[in-house]
């Protein structure tokens, strides 16, 4: 396994491996070491994943137990496992073939004492059925809903994009119910939602290319009864992915080697 790219040594611990890539599917690294089965032609982890693994671990105070909602392939629960060695994962996912490649993943990198993957609905209150609450709610959900945005040829990348099963809403629903006192609810939704049960702590918009509007924003959230009711969330300059030239900006090149990814001008490093 190759440990460096272009000068700079990869981060953490050397997965265990043993697990290759059937027909269709590619093994890319995704934090240090890491590595994620993904579709060749399907949904693959973005820089909506990144940002949201980075601004929960940034904003929770403390995690032994987290959730991802919506899960897809696990990108955005392993790219925090690798950050917080110590905290434990259930993630939900509804999309079979998605859980498979989770599974496949989290066996690759050794996570297996750490993770609890289901396949269901995450609307579904018997999903969460004798866990303990969580101290970080994790969502990177589709928030393009039905007949806004094409859509995908590959039918798992469809739901990763387009809300076919709900909406934030429904995620902030769920995160309500599960979160821990003190605990945090981050996700990455379009700049203009609006919490409906949790309270707003802190959002930062996110600007794709210096010069265009922000269409997206980060935000964290927590129950109600744990902020106190003068509280003023803190609203964040945005963050900028790329320059005017093109080339990553400095604060996001900082960001992506704080979670074990390679500096350069490549947003994603497919098999380096």
């Amino acid at each position: 396994m190759t440990t460096s790219y272009r000068h700079w040594t990869r981060p953490g611990p050397i997965p265990p491996g043993g697990i290759e890539p059937e027909a269709g599917e590619t093994l890319e690294y995704i934090s240090g070491n890491f590595k994620i089965f993904q579709y060749a032609n399907g949904h693959r982890y973005s820089t909506d994943d990144v940002l949201t693994a980075w601004y929960g671990t940034l904003c929770a105070p403390r995690v032994e137990r987290a959730a991802d909602l919506g899960s897809g392939i696990g990108s955005v629960a392993i790219i925090v496992a690798w950050r917080l060695p110590g905290a434990r994962f259930v993630t939900v996912e509804a999309q079979e073939i998605s859980v498979r490649l989770a599974r496949k993943s989290i066996r690759y990198n050794g996570l297996e004492s750490r993770f609890t993957i289901k396949h269901g609905d995450l609307r579904d209150p018997s999903m969460f059925d004798g866990e303990a609450p969580f101290d970080l709610v994790l969502g990177s959900p589709p928030y393009f809903p039905k007949g806004t945005s094409l859509e995908a040829r590959h039918p798992q990348a469809v739901s990763a994009r387009i809300e076919m099963r709900g909406s934030i809403a429904d995620y902030e629903t769920t995160a309500a119910r599960i979160v821990a006192p003190g605990g945090v609810f981050a996700f990455v939704a379009p700049v203009n939602t609006a919490l409906r049960i949790l309270k707003l702590v802190r959002k930062r918009e996110v600007i794709f290319k210096e010069g265009e509007p922000p269409r997206i924003a980060l935000f964290a959230a927590s129950r109600g009864e744990d902020i106190p009711p003068t509280y003023e969330p803190f609203i964040e300059a945005p963050l900028t992915i790329r320059t005017r030239s093109g080339s990553i900006d400095p604060e996001y090149s900082a960001i992506r080697m704080s979670f074990g990814f390679p500096p350069g001008e490549r947003l994603h490093v497919d098999g380096q």
